[in-house]
Formats: C-alpha cells, sequence, structure tokens
C-alpha cells in the first residue's frame, strides 16, 4: 500500500498535475479533496471531466466517475458485493476505493486517453427495434454504422502511419525540398507574367483562363452532385422496392385469408392491445412515476455525509426487525380465513405475472416477426437480383410441392428397386460363395483320388496344359491381327507420302520462280542503294561547290569595289594586313 501511495505522489507532483503532495499531506486529504484530485486525473485523461464538484451532486460525480471508468474498462477486484462496496465508496471518497483506481489511471495515461477518445466515436447507440422499423430511422442507424465502421478504418491506418518510422530529419527534409519547388514555380510563374505581359490582348486571355478554370470547378462540382443524386435516387429505388414488396405481402395475405380467420386475428390483436393500454403499460407508467418521484426526492435533498448514511442504515434494520417481528405474529395467530386470501392472492399473482411474461414474450415474437419478415424481404430482392426470379408463392408454390411430392414417389420407388436388386446381388454373393466351397471340396477330394491311383496333379497339368494351348491360340491370333494392321499402316503411309509429293511439286516450281524473282529485286535493291548513296555523294559536292563559288564572287567584288570599308573586308586584305 505505502508503494502505491508512492507513485501516486510522484505521479501527481509531475507534469501536467504539479500538486506538490508529500506521503502524510496527500494521507490526509479529505473525501472532497481526494474525489476531486480524481476528477481532476480523469479529466486529463478526458477534458469532458474537468468539473468543480463542489458544484456537483455526489450522485452526479458517481455517475459521471463511474460511466468513464467503465469506458476505460477499470475492473475493481471482488464479486457483486464488492461492486456495491466500490460505488459507495467512490460516493463517500473512500482511500481504500480511491487509490487503487488513481495508482490504475496513473499507471497507463496515455492508453486511457486513446481509449476515451476512441469511445466517442465507437462506443455503438442502441436504437430500440419498434423504431428501426421506420424506414428514416433505418437508413439513418445503417449510416451511422457505415461511419463508424470508416471511422476504425481511418483510426488505423493512422496507427500505421504514426509507426512507419517516418523521422523528423525526412519530413524536414522534404519540407525544404518543397519551399524550393515553392521558390522556383513562384520564379517561373514571373517569369511567364512577363512573357504573357509582352504579348497582346494578354488580360484577354488571363479572363478566359479564369473562366476555363472556373467553368472546371464548376464542372466537377457537378458531377459530385450528380453522384450524390445518384445515390440518393438508389436508396429511393430501394425504398421503393421494400414498401412494393411489403404492400404486396399484405396483398397477398388479405387475398388468401378468410374473413373468419381475419376477424379472429382482429380480436386477437385488439385483446391484446387492451390489455397492454389498461394493465401494462398503466403499470410501468405507475412504477417510472414513483422511481421518478423518488429520484427528485433524493435530488431534492441535501447532500448527506458518512453519518448520514450511518444513521439510515441503521434505520433500515429498525424496520427490517419489526417487520420479521410482525411476520413471526402473524404466522403465530394462523388465522385460516387470512390463510385462504393469502393463497388467493398468491395465486392471482403468480397468474399476473405469467400474464405480463405471455404479454412480453408476445411482444417479442411479434418484433422477432417483423424483423423476420424484413429479412425475408431482403432476400427476395436478392434472390430476384441474382437470378431475376422470384420466391413461389400461393398456387405456384402448392404446384411445386406437387411436383415434388410426385419427384418424391418416382424415387421411393426407384429406391425401392435399389433394394431388390441389393438383397438379389446379396443372394447371389452367398451362393457364389457357397458354390466355391463346394469347388473347393470336390477338389480336395479329386486330388485324394489321383494320390490313392498314383497320378497326383494329373487333373492340375490337364487344367494348365488347356490354358496354355487357349493362351497360344490368342496370342497367334493377335499376331495375326498385328501382322494385318502394320501392313495396313504401311499401305495408307505411301499413299499418304504419293498424295503429298504430288501436291508439293507444283509448290516447288512456284518456289523456285519466286527465288529468282527474289533474286534479282535483291540485286536491284542492292543497285538502287548504290545509285541513291552516289547521288547524295553527288549532291553534297555541287552544294560544297556553289559555297565555294558563292565566297570566290564575293571576294571579287570586294576586291575589285571603290569602296574601302569594302575592300577591307575581302580576305586578300585581312591576310596582308595580319602579315
Amino acid at each position: 500500500m505505502s508503494d502505491q501511495i508512492k507513485f501516486i505522489v510522484d505521479s501527481l507532483n509531475k507534469e501536467p498535475f504539479r500538486k506538490n503532495y508529500n506521503l502524510i499531506t496527500f494521507d490526509s486529504l479529505e473525501p472532497m479533496q481526494l474525489l476531486q484530485v480524481l476528477s481532476d486525473v480523469l479529466a486529463e485523461i478526458d477534458p469532458k471531466q474537468l468539473v468543480d464538484i463542489r458544484e456537483e451532486m455526489p450522485e452526479q460525480t458517481a455517475k459521471r466517475m463511474l460511466n468513464l471508468l467503465g469506458i476505460l474498462k477499470y475492473k475493481p477486484s471482488g464479486n457483486a458485493t464488492d461492486m456495491s462496496t466500490f460505488r459507495q465508496g467512490l460516493v463517500i471518497g473512500s482511500k481504500p476505493v480511491i487509490y487503487p483506481v488513481l495508482h490504475w489511471l496513473l499507471q497507463r495515461p496515455n492508453e486511457l486517453k486513446k481509449r476515451a477518445y476512441l469511445a466517442r466515436f465507437l462506443i455503438k447507440l442502441e436504437v430500440p427495434t419498434e423504431f428501426l422499423q421506420d424506414e428514416t430511422v433505418a437508413d439513418t442507424n445503417k449510416q451511422y454504422e457505415e461511419l463508424m465502421e470508416t471511422f476504425k478504418t481511418l483510426h488505423k491506418e493512422y496507427e500505421q502511419l504514426k509507426t512507419s518510422g517516418f523521422s523528423t530529419a525526412e519530413i524536414r527534409k522534404d519540407i525544404s525540398a518543397m519551399e524550393e519547388e515553392k521558390d522556383q514555380l513562384i520564379k517561373r510563374v514571373e517569369h511567364l507574367k512577363k512573357r504573357v505581359e509582352t504579348a497582346q490582348n494578354h488580360q484577354w486571355m488571363l479572363k478566359i483562363a479564369r473562366q476555363f478554370r472556373v467553368e472546371k470547378e464548376r464542372e466537377e462540382y457537378l458531377a459530385q452532385q450528380k453522384q450524390e443524386q445518384k445515390n440518393q435516387l438508389f436508396h429511393a429505388v430501394q425504398r421503393l422496392q421494400r414498401v412494393q414488396n411489403q404492400l404486396k405481402g399484405m396483398r397477398q395475405t388479405a387475398a388468401d385469408a378468410k374473413p373468419e380467420s381475419l376477424m379472429k386475428r382482429l380480436e386477437e390483436e385488439i385483446k391484446f392491445n387492451l390489455y397492454m393500454v389498461t394493465e401494462k403499460f398503466p403499470k410501468e407508467i405507475e412504477n417510472k412515476k414513483k422511481e421518478l418521484h423518488f429520484l427528485q426526492k433524493v435530488v431534492s435533498e441535501p447532500a448527506m455525509g458518512h453519518s448520514d448514511l450511518l444513521e439510515l442504515e441503521s434505520k433500515i434494520n429498525e424496520i427490517n426487525t419489526e417487520v420479521n417481528q410482525l411476520i413471526e405474529k402473524k404466522v403465530m395467530r394462523n388465522e385460516p380465513i387470512e390463510g385462504k386470501l393469502s393463497l388467493y392472492r398468491q395465486q392471482a399473482s403468480i397468474i399476473s405475472r405469467k400474464k405480463e411474461a405471455k404479454a412480453e414474450e408476445l411482444q417479442e415474437a411479434k418484433e422477432k416477426l417483423a424483423s423476420l419478415e424484413r429479412e425475408a424481404s431482403v432476400k427476395r430482392n436478392q434472390t430476384r437480383e441474382f437470378d431475376g426470379t422470384e420466391v413461389l408463392k400461393g398456387d405456384e408454390f402448392k404446384r411445386y410441392v406437387n411436383k415434388l411430392r410426385s419427384k418424391s414417389t418416382v424415387f421411393k420407388k426407384k429406391h425401392q428397386i435399389i433394394a431388390e436388386l441389393k438383397a438379389e446381388f446379396g443372394l447371389l454373393q452367398r451362393t457364389e460363395e457357397l458354390l466355391k466351397q463346394r469347388h473347393e471340396n470336390i477338389q480336395q477330394q479329386l486330388e485324394t483320388m489321383e494320390e490313392k491311383k498314383g497320378v497326383s496333379g494329373y487333373s492340375y497339368t490337364q487344367e494348365e496344359l488347356e490354358r496354355v494351348s487357349a493362351l497360344k491360340s490368342e496370342v497367334d491370333e493377335m499376331k495375326g491381327r498385328t501382322l494385318d494392321d502394320m501392313s495396313e499402316m504401311v499401305k495408307k503411309l505411301n499413299s499418304l507420302v504419293s498424295e503429298k509429293k504430288s501436291a508439293l511439286v507444283s509448290v516447288i516450281k512456284e518456289l523456285r520462280q519466286l527465288r529468282q524473282k527474289c533474286q534479282e529485286v535483291r540485286r536491284l535493291r542492292e543497285e538502287c542503294l548504290q545509285e541513291e548513296s552516289r547521288y547524295h555523294y553527288t549532291n553534297c559536292m555541287i552544294k560544297n561547290l556553289e559555297v565555294q563559288l558563292r565566297r570566290a564572287t564575293n571576294e571579287m567584288k570586294a576586291y575589285i569595289s571603290s569602296d574601302q570599308e569594302e575592300k577591307r573586308k575581302a580576305i586578300r586584305q585581312v591576310i596582308l594586313f595580319l602579315y
């Protein structure tokens, strides 16, 4: 316990609490102060818990702390009685209850912060089944569950990115590279602006580009709106299909039902609704009113301390003892009329409880039937989407059942025939075994007779000779058939080869002609390539000579010219000047 308190004090003296406690001052805290410390620690985990408990009722404080501890999955040691002690200790600020909670919270703050954050989005809001029968509520609940799954996926990706190993140095390096790219882009934009400003009508061109960008964004927005409207249309079509299926089912049930059965069903529903309205719901409303009155009374009373609780416990014990004494006096009197009345009261209470239980079972059965009908409609839609057929109903189902019955009778007949054949097969198998056994006995008798006559093994040798002769005849027959087959195959192959040769003669002639043509084409192509290269060479030489001729003409013009400036440009004058 001392190690636990020491750990709590050390943790509370650090960031972010900075309480400046020691073991003595912490142990001497009042229950209200200790509860405030616990509330501050819970507020560090979940900021919504930041409350001054002096401005809060004790029941609200206990409820708030118990709710968060339940979300954080804190499990106090012990059974159900210890749980009630834990709740009471949390209300009065008991040290044996608060210390373990603080120790558990301060050991794992980061893990608990994450758990509290996730609980805000992942604790599912349970919607009653009777509300889910409304299509709008059902669709909203479905979207809520889809968003919850999306949040789970995104949080997993976020955790994977956190643990993926990206260092701050790499991030800084990426940021510096991005800043350099940004500077380069700014310079490029300025350069392009300067180039555009020199062009004519650049303002008009910028206006057109701006309008183009706006129209592009508008096109994307309209595409997004189109997709959303498609989704809404899809949901509306699904809702329409569900309503149509429900309407179809109701019409079919109304068509198939008889007036007597409908009246009986309506009478049962009226009786059930009457019981719910006149007996069950008023009792529940009365109980809720009593509970509300009691809670209002508890809320209106001032906060109770430890001494008040002890006083109430003593009063409860006194009232319990008085009740026990009255029960003992009643048993000692043993009045017969009162006993009969108590028996009748007991029976009436048992019957009323059974009635309430059956009403609740009926209500649950109705809810289950409604959910099953919804599932059946969904399954019908799915089957219609898969194979385009509907579930059989009414007369079609009866015809299908009759067809199955006829097939079942055929199957039974076939099964009976198979059973008779199996019995006959068993009989024949037994007969075969008996005959084999008889044959073995006769064979043994024959062998004994052969031994007596001095010709043992005669029958076996005779059988072997017959078997060998039969095998020899079969082998000879197979050899003859094999030779005939081989000769026939050789004839076929020879005829096939001659046919292929005759067919290839014309092809070979054509191939020879094509080869000669191919050789001529190859030779002509080589000559063409040679002439083409000679042409290019001659063309280059001509261009070179034209350039030289142009230079000589210019040189002559400059040399003959009377203009001194033109004469100085002549190559001859330049060479003389250099020398």
